[in-house]
């Protein structure tokens, strides 16, 4: 192969590449989050914002606005995937546990009514939500095409996942999962837990396959 061909070949990202990038993209975001509230009320806004987010400070309104406007988007995991791949994706058994863990949870809250606002029941609720969101974005893109895009977000997954383990614990212990409640939301989020370590190993073995 010439150095012409090595030069143009399609650089290939594995999952800690992406993984990298995740992270870039969370603190710019959050940066970007954190300076439109402290500049909310400001006359020069848009021009400070740009300023301390590095961009170009001598464009023209129109473009510090288009720029801004990329932060104000849904994020990449909560956009809406095509129906077809939907349909595919909702038929998955992850998926169908996912919904059910989430119906569960919320069942609970609303019947206890007094926990809607403890932290660890919020903790629970939003992590195991955030692992549905990583979960879709995962599998309802073109994973096949991109696997080292698609294990990233399944360790988010398998994060969030953990992190709701942990939420369980904790409501277990202070009494406020009572009875056999402890036991069934435990077996549910390890029921998904396993199928993405499951998911992790498979894409592991063909990113394997595919790059040595």
């Amino acid at each position: 192969m010439s150095e012409d061909d090595d030069f143009s070949a399609e650089e290939v990202w594995d999952e800690y590449d992406w993984e990298r990038f995740l992270q870039e993209q969370d603190c710019t975001t959050e940066k970007y989050f954190n300076l439109l509230e402290k500049f909310m009320n400001h006359p020069d806004r848009d021009a400070l914002i740009a300023s301390e987010m590095g961009w170009d400070v001598g464009a023209d309104d129109h473009e510090i606005e288009e720029a801004a406007e990329l932060f104000c988007e849904l994020d990449p995991d909560e956009m809406e995937p095509d129906e077809e791949t939907f349909d595919t994706f909702a038929q998955s058994p992850i998926y169908r546990d996912t919904l059910k863990l989430h119906r569960w949870i919320n069942k609970w809250i609303e019947d206890a009514g007094s926990l809607k606002d403890h932290p660890e029941a919020i903790t629970l609720a939003t992590r195991s939500a955030v692992c549905g969101a990583k979960l879709a974005a995962a599998l309802c893109g073109d994973d096949r095409a991109e696997l080292g895009m698609t294990i990233a977000y399944l360790k988010r997954a398998l994060k969030a996942s953990n992190d709701s383990l942990d939420a369980a614990r904790k409501l277990g212990e202070a009494g406020l999962l009572t009875g056999r409640q402890p036991s069934t939301v435990r077996r549910m989020i390890f029921r998904i837990r396993d199928r993405i370590i499951v998911l992790m190993s498979e894409y592991r073995a063909e990113w394997r396959q595919r790059h040595g």
